[in-house]
């Protein structure tokens, strides 16, 4: 296919896509996707190669998909072909602790059959939702996928955006979406500028293997350095997020896998028998990044490239399949009512929508991890009343419950389960 500027990609018009989306990692293809089906032609720029996104080695990366999100991707057709490889998380376990002295005497206990809705939510595997992903884009008409491409410049004017990759060729479209991560370059291009601090901490990211079932419990263990989480996937196999200070960190990702384990099984504990590596290990410094304006003239950001949070909660791809599924909604709305989609004033729709449900989580996410993350008698004393104190009411129980499942605040319709 002839991608050079002046031979359009769908069509003989001037516009090579309606929409240009940069990123291909999870949120930009998703995009792509949900634009489709309502009849939106779409560019996704992707920095990686094909087969790099299609690889099936076992990385260790996984997600916890709200309920929410999983009612999104089977609206959008993708469900079927990742349901076999999820696990449901029918139960969370929250409890403060210190490494090798087990959990605190008080902590939060939430059970799926507290709602009818049904689990609160699904692990999945990275190298599934990336392939499932991959192949929806290749069957849509309406998505072009250019893998192995870099912006490298960018112009907004008044009927549109043309964006300049690294190999020469322009692209020309009525709006650009960022989907590129907490460095944004669409949004740097744009003069948008962030606010966020590093936390000091870096998380840890592999996969366990271990020797009891979990039985779709997810653990996260309040520690002084940083929280772990211990996350249920398919099989005896757990994803585990640990979060410590920086310095230290460095030092366990330094050590060999036997090494890194023995550091890790004093925090780990024993309430699932013997651990081993079942995957890569990865080391992500931990920071908060909030785009001080989600959209400007023709360009908007969604996921990380709009909020980049901490993962004391599991919610940054959640937070980012919210984005897409109101940012799809907004522009599918305007188009059908012969709006110019790209307009400011339709993109604002969009940066009401998400502004507060960015800045509360943004929020909570900041408080919990500082509150949570240090040694402090009197705030472990006062975090662990508080604990137990919400673990008795069940009314409060059944909030925590519907907000970790993404049941509550304004919904887009995608993440109710309906199409655009």
């Amino acid at each position: 296919m002839d991608n050079r500027r002046g031979a359009a990609i769908f069509s003989p018009m001037s516009y090579d896509a309606d929409v240009l989306i940069v990123g291909g990692g999870l949120n930009g293809p998703v995009l792509s996707i949900a634009l489709a089906q309502a009849g939106l032609t779409s560019c996704v720029i992707d920095a990686q190669p094909v087969a790099t996104r299609q690889a099936d080695t076992f990385d260790g990366r996984a997600y916890a998909l709200a309920l929410a999100s999983q009612r999104m991707l089977a609206a959008l057709g993708l469900w079927d072909a990742v349901e076999d490889h999820t696990q449901p998380m029918l139960e969370i376990k929250v409890s403060d602790g210190r490494a090798g002295e087990g959990v605190g005497p008080f902590g939060l206990h939430f059970d799926h059959a507290e709602i009818e809705e049904g689990p609160m939510g699904y692990m999945l595997e990275d190298r599934y939702l990336r392939r499932a992903l991959l192949d929806a884009m290749e069957t849509a008409p309406s998505v072009h996928h250019m893998p192995e491409r870099t912006v490298v410049a960018q112009e907004i004017d008044a009927t549109g955006v043309t964006l300049t990759l690294k190999d020469g060729v322009t692209l020309r479209g009525r709006l650009v979406v960022g989907c590129d991560g907490r460095a944004s370059g669409t949004a740097a291009r744009a003069d948008i500028t962030r606010t966020g601090w590093s936390y000091g901490q870096t998380a840890l990211v592999s996969a366990i293997a271990h020797e009891k079932p979990h039985n779709g419990i997810a653990h996260q263990f309040f520690m002084p350095g940083g929280p772990l989480a211990i996350l249920p996937l398919p099989g005896n196999r757990a994803s585990i997020v640990w979060s410590e200070r920086t310095e230290k960190a460095e030092t366990i990702a330094t050590l060999d896998d036997e090494a890194y384990l023995e550091a890790l099984r004093p925090a780990f504990g024993d309430f699932l028998g013997e651990i081993t590596l079942a995957g890569t290990r990865f080391t992500y410094p931990l920071n908060l990044t909030i785009a001080n304006a989600l959209v400007a003239p023709r360009l908007a950001l969604v996921g990380d490239a709009a909020h980049g949070v901490h993962p004391i909660a599991g919610q940054g791809l959640n937070l980012g399949l919210r984005d897409v599924g109101a940012l799809a909604e907004v522009l599918t709305d305007a188009a059908r009512r012969g709006e110019d989609f790209a307009a400011i004033d339709v993109l604002e729709r969009y940066g009401r929508w998400r502004r507060f449900d960015t800045a509360t989580l943004a929020v909570a996410t900041d408080t919990f991890n500082r509150l949570f993350s240090n040694n402090n008698p009197l705030l472990r004393a006062g975090r662990g009343i508080g604990m137990g104190i919400i673990n008795a009411l069940p009314g409060a129980r059944r909030r925590f419950i519907r907000e970790a499942a993404g049941l509550t605040g304004d919904l887009p319709k995608l993440l109710q389960g309906r199409r655009l």
